[in-house]
Formats: C-alpha cells, structure tokens, sequence
C-alpha cells in the first residue's frame, strides 16, 4: 500500500511517499481504507518535533474517513464495510490517515451516514472536538451540544473562517446560540456568514469591541479564541460576568496577560481546550455529539458552508502541509488512490 512517513523532524521536505505491507488488524481495532485524509495545524507543528518515544517512523495525520474493511478479535464482524471518519488516529500511535490503510482502535472509528460525503468525515475529528470542548467549558452550562442546549447562550467566535470557528459557528447555531463572530476581511466576513453567524464583525475596518457589544448588550457567555494573547483586551471588554474564554491556539512564544482586579470582580475564566488530553468521558460525549450533529445535517463543508476545501493528491502530501503553513483559508485535505 501506499503511505505518507516521516523518520525525522523537519518541513514537509520529511514526509516521503513509501509502500509499506497492508497491516493486520489487532485485538480492539478495525483496519480502515482510507478515501480521504484531514490535514490539521497539530500536524505540521508535530511534524517540526521528533517522533514520539520508541518510532523510528510515522504515519502523519489525525482525522480521515473510510470504510473499515476489516476488524480485529473482540470487534463486533458486522462493522466491516462501514463508512467511517476517524479521529486521533497518530496521537501516540505510528498509523495515521495519510495512507491507503490504516489501523485505528475501534472506538475512533465513528459511523459516518450514507449521505455525509468522505470530505465531511475526513474534516470533523480535531477541529469539530476542538469547537465542542470549547462550547462545553461555560461555569453552569451545558456538557454537551444538542438542539436548545445553547439557546439562553451568546456565543462570540474569534476565526469564524478557520476550520475550527468553522465547527464551532455550525455547532453553536444548531444548539440554539446567539453567534457572533470575528474575521480579518470581507473574504472571510463572507465564509463566516455561510457558516451561519448571525453577525459578522470585521475588526480591521470595524470597532470590534462596540460591535460585539451592540450585538450583545449584556456581553458574550462563551469566546471561543484563537488567538488568547492578542485578544486578551476585548475579550475582557466584551465577556459577560461569568463568561469563559476557551482557547486552543497560539504562537509559540504567545502570552496572556489579563488585568486582575477587572476579570476577578467578573468571574471571567480562561479555559485551555487541547482536545488530544481532554478527560475521556468528555471526549466520549463530544464525539457522539459531533456524530448526532452529522446525522442531523447540522454540520457541512465547503464554500457554501464557509468552509473551502482544498485538495491534494496523497503523493502531494508536502504541498498540503506547505499551504497550511502558509495560512490558506478552509480546510486542507488528502486524496487518497
């Protein structure tokens, strides 16, 4: 079969297209051909460090969808020829998705409908976790996503156009938030409203902090943040008392700095959401929510979602890496032969 490794740390220049013998599947896991591979941020900074403890190479990539082809002892035989998205299928395990074949515990391999398309599948995993870890954090509020579990929520969203506001904008809505959302620029401004937020702020020709306000007078209950060191003074500006800013990115050398007294009269928290440690029951729920929000339709992709794809054939696997580096908008995915 045909897979993407690496055997070093370094650019995309690691990665290397290499055939490999079609792997058995062991006690608890399904062996998944893959059609299409998601290609993530988490990946190409983990692909800058060395290999996990123990690898002397690896299979790149998290998220992916497929059809198990076959299953391991103590795997129930009636899952083969299922359509599946994959999650966490590298986080500390030597068989990603980019390849023709890969091995997955059973339990991450998550029945994808007949009428989701592999794009879908392949595009949930890390960024759909990431958004409903994110809305899940609120001091009071609810451990799971669902229609009418946000519906007394405002929910600020900061990168509605990336994959992950993407998810969080969809899953907002479809549990009945109030959805605002930040962008750099008319292009994004128009992904952001395809994705459905009810407001659309540009901060570069638009006072964020007055917008967000007008939008919600009483202040937002939950920020999903990209960026926590640069926001850290709207977000103060605009959180309602009791509000949580979970965040899940930032630079390397990024800091955040609150004002005390300001956030502490306020009960304001900074959550952390890095979904791979994320406790495994909230995990468990987040997954059969995402699920249950595919199922229903709630959660699309492409343009006409504000979410574009951008392709690439599995021997282009560095391009795709490249031009995530690079900071193309929507979502980078892997075609696999």
């Amino acid at each position: 079969m045909k897979s993407v490794i690496r055997a070093a740390a370094g650019g995309p220049e690691v990665l290397r297209l290499v055939e490999r013998p079609v792997p058995e599947p062991g006690p608890g896991e399904v062996r998944v051909r893959m059609y299409v591979s998601g290609v993530n941020p988490t990946d190409w900074r983990s692909r800058r460090r060395a290999l996990p403890p123990g690898m002397s190479e690896q299979v790149p990539h998290q998220d992916g969808a497929g059809v198990i082809d076959a299953v391991g002892p103590g795997v129930d035989p009636a899952r083969a020829g299922q359509r599946v998205w994959v999650w966490e299928a590298a986080w500390g395990r030597p068989w990603g998705t980019a390849q023709q074949y890969t091995l997955i515990p059973d339990q991450q391999a998550v029945a994808l409908p007949d009428d989701a398309p592999f794009e879908l599948g392949a595009a949930l995993g890390i960024p759909a976790l990431t958004a409903h870890r994110a809305l899940t954090v609120h001091d009071g509020g609810p451990n799971r996503i669902a229609p009418g579990t946000l519906r007394e929520a405002t929910v600020l969203v900061a990168g509605g156009a990336g994959a992950v506001g993407n998810s969080a904008v969809q899953l907002a809505r479809w549990a009945g938030a109030h959805v605002i959302t930040t962008v750099s620029g008319p292009a994004k401004a128009a992904l952001a409203q395809a994705a459905g937020a009810h407001r659309v702020v540009d901060y570069r020709a638009q006072d964020a902090a007055a917008e967000i306000r007008a939008f919600a007078p009483e202040g937002v209950d939950i920020i999903v943040e990209v960026a926590p060191g640069a926001n850290a003074a709207l977000d103060t500006e605009v959180a309602a008392p009791g509000a949580v800013v979970a965040y899940y990115s930032g630079g390397e050398d990024e800091q955040l700095a609150v004002p005390v007294l300001t956030t502490l009269s306020a009960n304001l928290r900074w959550q952390s959401v890095f979904v791979y440690t994320v406790r495994p029951e909230a995990k468990r729920q987040a997954v059969a929510d995402v699920a249950a929000a595919v199922h229903a339709g709630a959660l699309r992709v492409g343009e006409e979602a504000g979410l574009p794809l951008h392709r690439f054939p599995l021997e282009r696997a560095a391009d795709a890496h490249a031009a995530l580096e690079r900071g193309v908008v929507g979502k980078v995915l892997l075609d696999i032969p």
